[in-house]
């Protein structure tokens, strides 16, 4: 907890972390799934802050690399339909769901020991990055190229007025946070399975029913999604990008409606950990700033050698690397900081709410 908020004090640490924290930016937007494992473990190796407040930091870096992206997307559209890039049916039925797993997820981040935490995100993102690899070996072959049209008509402003609403319910009332979002959630539900409403840019047609399980199963690895996020300080894109793969969403239209779902997700968690006062101001404006910067300039470049090499495979590429690495740094700075509490006998239980509260 932060009783004041630090000036930055610019040096070879800010420097080098700034310079990862770029890289980390650029990948992730790319690839859909924010950066975090390059955040956090920057925040707290270089810069040196706490695990628990590069947490929150990273979150901050997050959304604002997320909401630079959804913007550059917006003059996109659908590589192979005369649709918006971003699937925003995709987004309503995610939405809800991910943000309340987000709420749960940062206050375990508060409770939990580290040690769960590590062993945690050690297996799942591990899993992810190597499903996510074959997934990108699979689509090597497809590849089609984008056109660009004014922001406007890549807007749907029904779902995105739905998913803002979402947002400032959850955050105003929190007590009615869990029956807002299964409502929500239902209702998209409800629609998709009775084939009223389609995900078009998986070039479903009108009449097209889902099964009820599936959408079911899907929205539990949305809430598993934000749970992950908001306890480990990740966008929930590491879960979501490759579900949509699986879902059979292009590569360029999941990695562009992860983006723009964190984009709330994240933002949910830096209202919530500003609150609990995790992170210093200053520090997160800077960083938040940096990964904005590089969002843009890393969807600028990679489109460019997308459009160049002509398959669209790279972002999938991208995702399983950015995973992989994640895996390795934040299971790498979870188990040193385990066995290092081991050899000073500190307690590794669980921790009480209460006491980061007050």
């Amino acid at each position: 907890m932060f009783l004041h908020n630090p000036d930055i004090r610019f040096g070879w640490k800010i420097v080098v972390g700034t310079v990862i924290g770029f890289l980390g930016s650029a990948f992730g937007s790319v690839g859909g799934v924010g950066g975090g494992g390059f955040f956090v473990p920057m925040l707290t190796l270089i810069i040196g802050f706490d695990q628990k407040s590069s947490t929150a930091l990273s979150k901050c870096m997050i959304t604002g690399g997320a909401a630079a992206t959804v913007l550059y997307n917006l003059r996109k559209r659908h590589p192979t339909l005369e649709l918006p890039l971003i699937d925003y049916d995709l987004a309503l039925l995610f939405q809800p769901m991910l943000v309340l797993g987000i709420s749960i997820g940062v206050s375990l981040n508060v409770v939990l020991a580290e040690w769960m935490i590590t062993i945690l995100l050690i297996i799942i993102l591990l899993g992810l990055s190597t499903k996510s690899f074959f997934k990108g070996v699979e689509t090597w072959k497809k590849e089609t190229k984008t056109k660009k049209v004014s922001i406007l008509e890549n807007v749907c402003w029904k779902q995105l007025g739905i998913i803002a609403t979402v947002w400032v319910i959850i955050l105003g009332l929190q007590i009615a946070k869990i029956p807002v979002t299964v409502a929500v959630t239902s209702y998209e539900v409800i629609k998709l399975s009775q084939g009223k409403r389609i995900l078009a840019s998986k070039g479903s047609e009108i009449g097209e029913k889902w099964k009820v399980y599936k959408l079911v199963s899907y929205c539990a690895c949305g809430l598993a999604a934000g749970l992950v996020g908001g306890l480990l300080g990740l966008g929930g894109g590491f879960i979501m990008g490759p579900l949509f793969l699986e879902m059979g969403i292009p590569p360029q239209v999941s990695s562009a409606t992860s983006t723009f779902i964190m984009a709330f997700s994240s933002s949910m968690s830096v209202v919530e950990y500003y609150l609990l006062n995790r992170f210093p101001v200053p520090y997160a404006l800077y960083f938040a700033g940096v990964a904005t910067v590089s969002a843009i300039i890393g969807q600028h470049v990679v489109g460019k050698v997308i459009k160049a090499l002509g398959r669209a495979s790279l972002i999938i590429f991208i995702l399983a690397f950015t995973i992989f690495v994640s895996t390795l740094t934040l299971g790498g700075v979870g188990i040193e900081h385990m066995v290092k509490k081991i050899e000073h006998e500190e307690y590794l239980g669980f921790e009480k709410m209460c006491a980061h509260k007050s």
